[in-house]
This record gives C-alpha cells, sequence and structure tokens, in this order.
C-alpha cells in the first residue's frame, strides 16, 4: 500500500530508512541473494519535521559473506564492520526494540527498493516483517510535491532543494540523515531550489 498526501497526518513520525546491501558490478551476487548490511534509520516527527533519534546497525551476511571489492567501495563499508555485526534476525531485533517507544509512524525511503529488500530477507531469514502495512516512497513523493516529472536520485533532490550532501553517500546512516533534511521538500512544505 503506498501512502498519499492526504495519509501523511495519519502518522506522529515519518520512519526514514536507508539500507546497503551485499552487491557486485560482476553479477557474482544476484538479486535475489543480496543482503543488507548495514540499516541507518532516522526518527523524524511530523509536525516540526525535526529528528528525534536515529538507529544504525551493521549485519553480517550468511549466503555471500565476503563483500566484494564493488561493494566495499561503493559503500565504505569494511569487511571487518560486518564480520563482527550480528546476523539479520538479531538486528532486526534491536532495530524492533529501538521501534518500541514510536507508534505512529509511517516507515519511508528513497523508492521502493529498501522495502523489497527487507521482504526478502525477512523471507529467507523466516522472520516477520517489521513494519505496519504502508511505505512512503519518498523519491516520487518529492518529485509529486515540487512539481517535477522527472524522478531523482537522492544527491540529485538534495541539489534541488539547495542542500549540502552530508556524510558519505551511499552509507545507510549518512544517506537516512540527508533524507530527513529533505522532508519539508517531500511532504510539500518547502520550497525547491527552483534550479531546473
Amino acid at each position: 500500500m503506498n501512502q498519499t498526501q492526504e495519509s501523511f497526518q495519519d502518522h506522529q513520525y515519518y520512519l526514514i530508512i536507508d539500507l546497503e546491501a551485499t552487491c557486485c558490478d560482476q553479477r557474482s551476487v544476484p538479486r535475489d541473494e543480496m543482503e543488507i548490511i548495514e540499516i541507518g534509520a532516522v526518527m523524524v516527527e511530523r509536525t516540526r519535521l525535526s529528528v528525534v533519534d536515529e538507529f544504525q546497525t551493521f549485519i553480517q551476511p550468511v549466503r555471500h559473506p565476503q563483500l566484494t571489492s564493488f561493494c566495499r567501495e561503493l559503500t565504505s563499508i569494511r569487511q571487518a564492520d560486518v564480520d563482527q555485526a550480528p546476523r539479520f534476525p538479531d538486528a532486526l531485533q534491536a532495530l524492533r526494540n529501538w521501534l518500541s517507544p514510536f507508534e505512529a509512524y509511517l516507515f519511508c525511503s528513497w523508492g521502493d527498493y529498501d522495502k523489497s529488500q527487507f521482504e526478502q530477507d525477512c523471507r529467507y531469514h523466516r522472520v516477520a516483517y517489521p513494519f505496519p502495512a504502508g511505505h512512503l516512497n519518498l523519491k516520487k513523493q518529492f518529485s509529486l510535491s515540487q512539481g517535477y516529472k522527472k524522478r531523482f536520485g537522492m544527491a540529485g533532490a538534495l541539489k534541488k532543494a539547495g542542500i549540502p550532501l552530508q556524510g558519505t553517500h551511499h552509507r545507510g546512516i549518512d544517506d537516512a540523515r540527508n533524507l530527513a533534511q529533505l522532508m519539508p521538500w517531500v511532504v510539500g512544505g518547502g520550497q525547491s531550489a527552483g534550479i531546473l
């Protein structure tokens, strides 16, 4: 179920998640075998659009435990980061524990990839999907709110909004923080930089 502009007000918080996953440019990690290796999450309060809390964890992959050089270079995540990390079920429980004080939140991500990847990893590990029904595709909503026909990558949307990219692109927690900065433009209250 996708959320519409009218249902934004039904939630007290926006849960913004950005994932990093095992990947390869040589097809050695098929799409249906990719695994989450980082969860970056930022909780944004709806009325002020302010960040109220953050969560981050690395995750140890089991199907392709050795990160490819492409994945390490893209994400800046080191093999040691995932070797010492919890496996998906334990990381998911830590995320659930972090989420427990927040009740009425809407799961948001840039595109539908993060939602699909969560669903895939939950199926593989036979654990319950952790979020209530509903998901807001921030990429789609940013274009709708700002009147753009084109869909932008996160870096392009930040540029349109006149917001400098902070941290390391393709690191889950940094990208989640950047997406939190975009929320005034996503939900329609902000103004775009007007650069076409």
